[in-house]
């Protein structure tokens, strides 16, 4: 498998350079040249990493061997708490609600970054080099990576979240390790602001010429192979193989629903796919009216969905623009430049294909919260929520999977304002209640982040 980037198509790259560099030196995102069949009948009785091993493996070519990734898939799994990795749980007829909570740090982002934690540190030791990890998040990305990066000796991982939006929870599960290779930054903004000096980092000379650097958010491309790997587990586990399906999920960097688009791409027999943002509506916006213009972002009660700018839209639209990088590196610096751009025509007919949306503000996510409890005796994270308020609405008749991307003892506040008690603690979450923090504040400026940086690599 090959991959070029979505600002130039011209690019011929093999999947171990791609995951270690994780963003283009041009700015873009890499894709495979390709879209790779998956039979649905030779994957009906594999357990999940087996699973994982099949999809994954007709992304990596020669780079590595079936056998290793195996084992890799193996040992990346056997962390997860629940027998069924992503278990799906049905809530009534043919409504169901996939969890993704069941890893380290109890939130979907454990599936793919665990994943990408021991292919790094794979290809490192096979190609004898160090990496500096650069991210942002905006809640549960940041704690994910770190739990997959800590304490290995041949990455320092630097992540930026913005001060102050982000859960306290989500923050002490970041800055309560101790590893001397975590670095915690809290930036004074958002968290689009925070993304923004991140991609500023990856295409600056001075920093490269010292080190490696590579991505971790969901720009990284073994992130959205191995998120895409849960839409296949979940059709697995529906009784009914004679229906599409469809699946509804909460939105932020937009990687999450591009995972399953391209799921359906390999052969995944999805109907539509429902795109749930918060107030920060961008994306809704986008999908339902072509209306692509930058707001002011917004705090709500689903955090790391505070977010404007959905990086991996760009993959959606190189594919709609029939991956002509030309055409889409005219949009980007269009879009960058102006702050909005109307999509219209042949890419919007394109989107509206595959894609709905609707966005959901704090009152209706509590509200769901509510009435999922009251109903059907289920407590759902704010984002899940997001969500679980468009399930409701969908045709019964098909099978609708809605995804839990968080544990909802993350966000006790928010679920207690919805519901009056606060959820069940996980024993992971107590110990890092009282722990001390590490982290260090730093103004919302590229080149304060980049001295920081150079002087700690």
């Amino acid at each position: 498998m090959k991959y070029f980037s979505t600002r130039n198509s011209l690019l011929n790259k093999e999947f171990d350079k791609i995951i270690i560099e994780g963003l283009a030196p041009d700015g873009g995102l890499y894709m495979p040249k390709k879209w790779p069949s998956i039979n649905m009948l030779d994957i009906k009785n594999l357990s999940y990493s087996e699973l994982a091993t099949k999809i994954l493996f007709n992304y990596v070519g020669d780079t590595i061997s079936e056998s290793e990734l195996r084992y890799i898939a193996e040992e990346t799994y056997s962390v997860f708490t629940h027998d069924k990795i992503a278990p799906l749980i049905n809530i009534n007829e043919n409504k169901f609600i996939l969890e993704l909570f069941h890893g380290p740090t109890l939130a979907f982002k454990d599936y793919p970054l665990q994943m990408l934690g021991n292919l790094f540190q794979y290809y490192l030791k096979k190609q004898n080099k160090r990496i500096t990890v650069i991210g942002a998040t905006s809640g549960d990305t940041g704690s994910a990576a770190i739990d997959a990066c800590k304490d290995k000796d041949n990455i320092n991982i630097f992540i930026l979240h913005p001060k102050n939006k982000t859960s306290e929870i989500q923050r002490k599960q970041m800055t309560s390790v101790k590893s001397d290779n975590v670095y915690n930054i809290a930036i004074n903004g958002n968290f689009d602001d925070c993304q923004n000096i991140v991609k500023k980092l990856f295409v600056s000379e001075d920093l490269r010429k010292i080190t490696s650097l590579s991505a971790i958010n969901s720009i990284n491309w073994a992130r959205i192979i191995s998120q895409s790997v849960y839409f296949f587990w979940a059709y697995l586990q529906t009784k009914n193989k004679n229906k599409k399906i469809n699946f509804i999920v909460p939105t932020g960097n937009f990687g999450n629903v591009y995972a399953a688009h391209i799921s359906g791409l390999m052969g995944l027999p999805i109907e539509k796919l429902y795109v749930a943002t918060n107030s920060n509506d961008i994306m809704h916006r986008t999908i339902s009216n072509g209306d692509m213009s930058l707001k002011q972002v917004k705090s709500t009660i689903s955090p790391s969905m505070d977010i404007q700018i959905s990086s991996n839209f760009e993959r959606q639209l190189f594919e709609s623009l029939d991956y002509n990088s030309d055409k889409l590196k005219f949009l980007m610096e269009s879009f960058s430049k102006n702050k909005k751009y109307n999509i219209s025509g042949s890419i919007l007919e394109h989107l509206k294909l595959f894609y709905k949306s609707n966005a959901v503000d704090d009152q209706i996510t509590s509200l769901t919260i509510k009435k999922y409890y009251e109903k059907y005796n289920y407590v759902a994270d704010p984002h899940t929520a997001t969500s679980l308020s468009i399930m409701d609405n969908l045709d019964k008749n098909s099978i609708n999977i809605s995804l839990a991307c968080a544990h909802p003892a993350k966000f006790p506040d928010s679920i207690y304002k919805s519901i009056g008690i606060y959820p069940e603690q996980p024993d992971s979450l107590k110990k890092i209640l009282n722990d001390n923090e590490k982290f260090i504040e730093l103004d919302n400026d590229s080149e304060t982040v980049k001295n920081y940086i150079k002087n700690n690599i």
